[in-house]
């Protein structure tokens, strides 16, 4: 990734109009990208909007299938401060390596979160043998008194599911309807999973403090009357109490949510930071080789590199 985004663009933004008596929705195109040769609809972050509550990044990986020998999902070395990874698998198997020296395959179902802050360095790639990946990959930014907090990696094999009608629902992080996750969150966020065996309208609570947006990862999404397509994101804003959606049978879409930072929000590359020198900083390090962010030895492969910073420094 290689974009510079502040969170100013959005100070008058996170309010969706009200047009008739009605809270409008935004829709976010998604575009596409490479990650370590899977194609990936990113929305998150895009000129149309950079963050929603903490969240900072979303890409959909996949639904992707290796034929003739491919081998997959391949990330090589590289680094992070300031955020939390956020990996939640749909189908397939991926092994995580970091700096830190853990070794973690995530399978269908399970969360894989790491914590950057000061920094670390991890690799990503399929198990051998493994012929599909879908997965949703999350950054949240981590506020400003937390960002150089010591860096860890977290494992969550069980998370809070239940079905509603014909909706299952499964908690990746947060509250929501009576449940808790135990996911670590450094501020107020939610992250939420419905899949839908049937055709089905369900109506969500929200928080009148979060923003949220709602993206279609299988299916298309209606949301009171207007539709959305799979990879594009609705924006609902802030300020809604509940909001009532349609999932087509075999649907499904993931709900994130959280109260807005409030501060200046700063991504290049891999890192997120609050100023341009310590953005500027950790690519030095990086480049160096500095052990700030340590190494991975049993990841065969070069380490990736960032390109020019668009400022100078």
């Amino acid at each position: 990734m290689s974009t510079l985004i502040n969170e100013r663009d959005l100070a008058s933004s996170r309010d969706c109009p009200v047009i008739d008596g009605q809270r409008q929705v935004q829709h976010v195109a998604p575009r596409s990208a490479d990650v370590g040769g899977i194609p990936v609809n990113r929305v998150l972050p895009s000129r149309q909007r950079r963050l929603v509550g903490a969240w900072c990044f979303l890409d959909h990986a996949g639904p992707a299938v290796f034929k003739g020998g491919a081998a997959g999902l391949r990330v090589g070395p590289h680094p992070h401060i300031g955020l939390q990874t956020f990996t939640w698998m749909i189908e397939g198997e991926v092994l995580h390596r970091d700096s830190l020296g853990h070794e973690q395959v995530i399978r269908p179902g399970q969360v894989n979160l790491m914590t950057a802050g000061r920094g670390i360095s991890h690799t990503e790639e399929s198990v051998p043998g493994e012929t599909h990946l879908h997965a949703a990959q999350l950054w949240i930014a981590l506020p400003a008194a937390d960002r150089h907090t010591d860096p860890r990696f977290d494992h969550y094999p069980e998370l809070p599911h239940w079905r509603q009608a014909s909706v299952e629902l499964t908690l990746l992080t947060g509250e929501f309807a009576g449940h808790r996750a135990p996911t670590l969150a450094f501020s107020p966020l939610v992250g939420l999973d419905l899949t839908s065996r049937d055709a089905a309208t369900l109506r969500l609570p929200l928080r009148h403090e979060f923003e949220y947006g709602l993206l279609p990862l299988e299916g298309g999404l209606e949301i009171e009357g207007d539709t959305f397509v799979p990879n594009e994101l609705a924006y609902l804003g802030r300020g809604r109490d509940d909001v009532t959606l349609g999932l087509p049978a075999g649907g499904r879409a993931i709900l994130v949510g959280g109260e807005p930072l409030g501060e200046e929000v700063l991504i290049w590359w891999n890192f997120v930071g609050h100023s341009k020198a310590e953005i500027a900083e950790a690519q030095r390090d990086w480049e160096a080789g500095s052990e700030r962010f340590g190494s991975i030895p049993r990841f065969d492969g070069e380490r990736l590199m960032p390109p020019p910073l668009p400022w100078k420094v």
